[in-house]
């Protein structure tokens, strides 16, 4: 039983050990930073600052080791291993964030496989990171973009992926965690069908590798991407992988920098994977930092640590909820099948109202869209905008509390009390 009550984690977080007045409850939007990742951005402007890959003498040598050293333990994370179970760093790509990283798949590797009269399969549960490229590629190619959806619970269930992935399908991009649901998807099952079409599997990250252990053998991916920040890492880095071959036979998506191989007046050859999509200098500092932001996720603290006590926060805060007559919850009914993300609505009170009396008591909830229109408008949710509140682990049951506390209040403004 865990103990939400005490928070062994948050002295660990500098902006919320020194602002105890705050209740910060939008890490699905980013996380909050520990002092070892702050420390280590710092420590590589103190101590190593020079231009990986870019010098001989020993400085730029060691920003370059440490920048491999991150693309290895990266490769660990996921299971991005060869046969002999070596981490396959070369195959970890360097990005700003995952919206590149997938637009990067998109734009570089879809027009080789895609053609007129083919089909790419999303859900609609889709970041418009993970819908809009897809509909420019769709475009492009003549090809046609299919959705699928969930059952009333949030589940995409056997028979809509078996209607919706078929002979013409040559992509299926899907999110494997909602950020407004906080449903994870099967995307072991989407996959399965997707290979069995010969088709190829873009898993979008962001929301799950904060969370839990991801390994991309285990999913079927073909592409993997996600954001340090959200995984209390920097802003700024991106990481995208992909099966070795697939990265090789792609062009890169911007040129210029240490991505070439050589120069002629009249052409190029590029560099080797990943050096090949990494145009001109990449945030040094930051990756050297999310090294240190993996290792305090997966090592100080764990995924089992992680996953016990979210669960536990989601499992409290819906069941405070459900004291507020006046609050409709966004998603299944079942606090287990949401992962660090709760989604509602005050019942007639506009959620960016809502957020606003929240924030004038400290509270720190998300409101509008959430960069998932498609996925509100169809399901009907009034102003096509809803309130979200998302735990992460160093929550405990105050800030659980005090939103409570909050939505009262939102209430009391516009009905006055009882």
């Amino acid at each position: 039983m865990v103990d939400i009550e005490k928070n062994p984690y948050k002295a660990d977080f500098p902006l919320l050990a020194g602002h105890p007045e705050l209740a910060f409850l939008d890490s699905a939007a980013t996380a909050q930073r520990p002092a070892c990742v702050l420390d280590a951005e710092r420590d590589f402007y103190t101590q190593m600052n020079a231009n990986p890959l870019r010098g001989l003498y020993s400085l730029s040598v060691r920003a370059t080791s440490e920048i491999a050293a991150v693309r290895k333990q990266i490769a660990e994370l996921i299971g991005a291993v060869d046969e002999a179970g070596k981490p396959a760093a070369d195959d970890i790509v360097f990005t700003r964030n995952t919206s590149e990283s997938l637009n990067l798949v998109a734009k570089s590797f879809a027009p080789g496989v895609l053609h007129a009269g083919d089909e790419v399969a999303v859900t609609i549960m889709e970041h418009h990171s993970n819908l809009i490229p897809w509909q420019q590629v769709c475009r492009a190619a003549g090809a046609k973009l299919v959705l699928l959806y969930p059952d009333d619970q949030g589940v995409i269930r056997d028979e809509e992926i078996a209607a919706k992935i078929g002979p013409k399908t040559r992509i299926v991009a899907a999110t494997e965690v909602s950020n407004v649901l906080g449903v994870r998807n099967p995307v072991e099952k989407i996959a399965e069908a997707a290979h069995a079409q010969g088709a190829y599997v873009v898993v979008d990250g962001a929301q799950s590798v904060p969370h839990m252990a991801v390994d991309v053998r285990e999913l079927g991916a073909d592409f993997l991407a996600f954001s340090a920040h959200k995984a209390l890492g920097p802003m700024g880095i991106g990481v995208l992988w992909g099966r070795h071959e697939l990265l090789d036979a792609m062009p890169p998506m911007l040129t210029g920098g240490e991505m070439i191989d050589s120069v002629t007046e009249q052409d190029a050859t590029w560099a080797p994977v990943p050096e090949k999509f990494e145009a001109g200098t990449q945030d040094a500092a930051g990756i050297y930092a999310t090294g240190a932001a993996l290792a305090y996720l997966t090592r100080t603290v764990g995924y089992d640590a992680v996953a016990a006590r979210e669960s536990a926060l989601v499992a409290y805060l819906m069941g405070r909820m459900a004291e507020l007559d006046f609050i409709d919850v966004i998603g299944p009914a079942d606090a287990s099948a949401h992962h660090g993300v709760v989604s509602f609505n005050v019942r007639g009170i506009h959620p960016h109202d809502v957020a606003s009396i929240l924030d004038a008591s400290g509270v720190c909830i998300r409101a509008g869209h959430h960069c998932a229109q498609p996925l509100l408008t169809w399901l009907g949710v009034e102003n096509l905008a809803c309130c979200r509140a998302s735990v992460a682990f160093y929550n405990d049951k105050s800030d659980v509390d005090r939103l409570i506390d909050g939505l009262e209040q939102v209430w009391q403004v516009f009905h006055g009390r009882d």
